[in-house]
């Protein structure tokens, strides 16, 4: 069933570099960003900025959902990339930037449901207004932001290159970019093509 919904959406979805919802240029590699310091809210409805969940060596940012497709097919990989980044002092965090849906499924509670269900052992936040993804500029969920230890962009794009089949994964351009980050190796590529969901904001 999992898999047709998928087939199903596969010809609404196009690369995050061609969506249209949002005017903002994409976050360049080097740059750090004003959103740093904006607030982001947890279950609790309490909330901190964005760099306060950075760790010593940087800070991983996966925009997501409760419902995209594209996010069901990749999460299962949320767990081995939040591991790395434990072991490895990097902070680890999702945000659903879902504005538009924030009365529905893109809710507090219905995060925190989603959460549970999906056994989360890492933040998953609400992005209010979608003015961090407003500032990134993203565009898809799922799409990856990976700071190093100065806030500065080091890759920017998808988790890997296969959402369909994890076992027929080539490139996993994520965890790569945490590899090399961690041991000091150059990122390449510093940037992939993000393919999912358009970022649900308030028109």
């Amino acid at each position: 069933m999992k898999s047709l919904s998928l087939f199903i959406l596969v010809g609404i979805a196009i690369t995050a570099s061609a969506f249209t919802d949002v005017n903002n240029d994409p976050l360049p590699i080097g740059k750090s960003s004003k959103a740093m310091n904006m607030d982001v809210t947890n279950f609790k409805g309490e909330n901190a900025s964005l760099k306060s969940y950075a760790k010593k060596n940087g800070l991983i940012v996966i925009f997501s959902s409760n419902t995209c497709p594209f996010v069901i097919a990749w999460e299962s990989r949320y767990p081995d990339l939040a591991d790395y980044c434990k072991k490895n002092d990097i902070g680890f965090v999702l945000l659903n930037s879902n504005e538009a849906r924030r009365a529905g499924e893109a809710s507090l509670s219905e995060m925190e449901k989603h959460a549970t269900e999906m056994k989360y052992d890492f933040q998953y936040l609400m992005d209010k207004d979608s003015r961090v993804a407003d500032a990134f500029g993203a565009k898809a969920t799922p799409q990856v932001y990976l700071f190093n230890n100065e806030n500065n962009l080091v890759y920017r794009g998808a988790i890997d290159d296969n959402h369909k089949n994890e076992s027929e994964v080539k490139h996993t351009y994520a965890m790569d970019a945490l590899q090399n980050l961690v041991g000091g190796k150059e990122i390449n590529p510093e940037t992939t093509n993000a393919l999912g969901c358009s970022i649900k904001r308030v028109k």
